[in-house]
């Protein structure tokens, strides 16, 4: 498996143009030469500890941040609760902080969950950026629609309407998605997230997680050793998780479709 660190030694410091996330990140859709003008308004990447926040909850928007390496998880506390919820969790070249720009503040704290390499930037910079590329400008737009999209995906999953073995089918087959798209393994990764984190994520306990993944192994869906994840039989978690999910065919098997 990649590790984190083996990942970021091969990007480099801070240029675009040598990262290897490019093609999936928000800057695809630049030039070489806009690549360079690009690095000039990111913020030299810094690295995260494992349990430390990226923003807090409340705190003044500023920036938006892309993940350079390594997975966060988004926790939002409800009015009077004392618990957090876990509203998403982010992967490689994914964009951090868009559901902040409305209303100038962080709805909900970001946490890494590994040791995690984010490329800072200025809100204020990157708008007067935009407003010269037109191609960055378009991805913005698209980012903000998968994001939408991934929402209202969310919403039908939870809908009440799904068992505990559909969201976690559902969920696990998005891991897989979207880590191909990046490159990686659809097939085996690791789950940086913890099962209590899972649980929150889907609307459901600890112990129904485990015993819910614990039936997929026995019925040779998966296989789950320590904190990595294979996929034993990817059309029978599909059948599963679409099911559950409101997911049907299209170009890019990710297609919503109306909640029932």
């Amino acid at each position: 498996m990649i590790t984190v660190s083996q990942t970021y030694s091969r990007q480099g410091d801070r240029q675009c143009e040598g990262c290897s996330l490019h093609s999936t990140c928000l800057t695809r859709g630049l030039s070489k030469a806009d690549l360079e003008a690009f690095d000039d308004i990111m913020v030299q990447p810094q690295p995260l500890k494992r349990g430390q926040e990226l923003v807090r909850q409340g705190q003044s928007f500023h920036s938006l941040y892309l993940v350079r390496a390594g997975s966060l998880k988004k926790v939002m506390r409800l009015p009077g609760r004392h618990d957090e919820q876990v509203i998403r969790f982010y992967l490689p070249s994914e964009t951090v902080g868009l559901e902040a720009i409305g209303e100038a503040y962080y709805p909900a704290s970001v946490v890494a969950l590994e040791t995690t390499f984010i490329c800072e930037l200025p809100f204020e910079q990157l708008v007067s950026f935009a407003e010269q590329y037109n191609a960055l400008r378009t991805e913005l737009m698209r980012c903000m629609s998968r994001e939408l999209r991934g929402d209202q995906r969310q919403v039908c999953l939870l809908s009440g309407r799904s068992t505990a073995e559909q969201r976690l089918a559902s969920f696990l087959l998005g891991l897989s998605r979207r880590l191909h798209a990046r490159g990686y393994s659809r097939y085996r990764f690791q789950l940086t997230m913890s099962r209590a984190d899972i649980g929150s994520h889907l609307g459901l306990a600890l112990e129904t997680v485990s015993r819910v993944m614990g039936r997929f192994q026995r019925q040779g869906l998966v296989r789950v050793s320590g904190r990595e994840l294979t996929i034993r039989s990817l059309e029978s978690l599909e059948a599963l998780g679409e099911e559950g999910s409101g997911l049907i065919g299209s170009p890019d098997d990710r297609r919503m479709i109306a909640c029932r």
